[in-house]
């Protein structure tokens, strides 16, 4: 188990390492890739002190959870049915759902797919995306050619060799932080675009470094023992994704929800956020200013306290 996880709960025929602390209204924290339960360490002291009980499990393929070799069982009905199972585990009956990058996508899922548990959803960096009209890495590779870090995820084996080869590595060029989005254009312009496995190997890197050395000695342990297979699994069931949920198209969020952007996040950016109440009508946004991609790690300060105003008026 990573050291920020404190028990391990039977879900969905699997194991989850879980971080569980506190009293009251329960809210799920869902870490994006390549993180873990770890991501949220600014965040669940916060939330507990304030009176909530704060589960934050290392997901199905990360950390000290298990990590299934079939591909397909990191489609998104195994990843919300593990947290439904989560909450049947820690006898709680409905949660309010906080997720960023790729947990923020599974966070949004959870009112569709398993709309008794979920009281709330919380998207840190991560919008709301409607069913698409075609599959989505079909469309990312039309627009983006084979080299979009999510095309060139769908080889496999490929890009998990290579990030396991040097795990240290990939947390120091990827964990950054922001810089200004001309910054970006600019470098952009100079080096053309990156697969992920491209961006760890460059020499250079935007920004200066997120983690501190005790915090990334975290990271490299759990990853250096567990690889980034189970994370890059997730990115190879998105076509799967979507052929399995016809019946989401159209579909409407039907509990509160908050949007919290980041001005600087060159992937998720605020204005992919634009219009996103015609599908979560019940809906606040908020944005902190000049942060990157890695929100709750790099401007915590700013998100516990959009994070506690919220939850304080909605579910206190």
């Amino acid at each position: 188990m990573a050291p920020f996880t404190n028990r391990v709960v039977e879900t969905n025929g699997l194991r989850l390492a879980l971080r569980d602390e506190g009293r009251g209204p329960a809210v799920v924290l869902l870490h994006g890739f390549p993180e873990l339960a770890y991501s949220w360490r600014h965040q669940v002291p916060a939330l507990a002190a304030a009176g909530f009980r704060v589960l934050a499990p290392d997901q199905r393929g990360y950390g000290g959870s298990d990590r299934p070799a079939d591909v397909t069982a990191y489609d998104i009905h195994h990843l919300t049915a593990d947290l439904a199972g989560l909450l049947d585990a820690v006898g709680i009956e409905r949660a309010v759902v906080v997720g960023h990058d790729w947990g923020g996508l599974v966070g949004w899922m959870m009112p569709l797919l398993h709309p008794a548990r979920v009281a709330g959803v919380v998207g840190v960096n991560t919008p709301f995306f409607p069913r698409a009209a075609a599959p989505p890495v079909q469309l990312l590779r039309q627009l983006f050619g084979d080299n979009h870090y999510i095309v060139h995820f769908q080889q496999p084996g490929v890009a998990d060799a290579a990030l396991a080869r040097d795990p240290r590595r990939v947390f120091t060029q990827l964990m950054r932080r922001a810089v200004s989005p001309k910054a970006a254009s600019v470098a952009l312009a100079a080096t053309g675009m990156r697969n992920l496995v491209q961006l760890v190997e460059a020499d250079d890197a935007l920004g200066e470094p997120l983690l501190a050395e005790d915090e990334l000695a975290v990271y490299v342990a759990a990853f250096e023992r567990t690889g980034f297979t189970g994370g890059i699994n997730w990115y190879r069931n998105m076509d799967r994704n979507w052929a399995t949920t016809p019946e989401l198209a159209g579909a409407t969020v039907g509990v509160p929800a908050l949007m919290v952007t980041a001005e600087w996040d060159p992937v998720l950016t605020p204005r992919m956020a634009e219009g996103m109440e015609a599908w979560v009508p019940d809906l606040e946004t908020r944005m902190i200013p000049r942060c990157g991609h890695w929100t709750q790690q790099e401007k915590p300060a700013e998100l516990n306290a959009i994070l506690l105003d919220w939850l304080a008026r909605r579910f206190a």
